[in-house]
């Protein structure tokens, strides 16, 4: 065999599998895609909104002083909450 066949051949199988992993590549978008389509799709189902007004804002803020202070190891009355937001 000459040298520049064995070039030309390693060059082309480079290519061609370069080739063959971009298409692979694409097929996985395509199939991740569709995927998070209906993903979106089952998300957005109406939810029942929840209450507006918390009844018992001193039991919630109480509450998560507990959880803060048990997660944290401190005690719950060094604990100030500032705000409580809805996220």
């Amino acid at each position: 065999m000459q040298n520049w066949f064995v070039v030309v051949m390693g060059i082309g199988t480079v290519f061609v599998v370069l080739i063959l992993i971009i298409a692979l590549c694409y097929l996985l978008g395509l199939i991740c895609r569709a995927g998070a389509k209906e993903d979106e799709a089952a998300e957005k189902t109406p939810v029942s909104a929840a209450p507006a007004a918390i009844p018992n804002r001193a039991e919630l803020a109480a509450a998560i002083a507990a959880a803060i202070a048990e997660y944290s190891g401190t005690d719950a009355s060094a604990i100030r909450i500032l705000s409580i937001k809805k996220l």
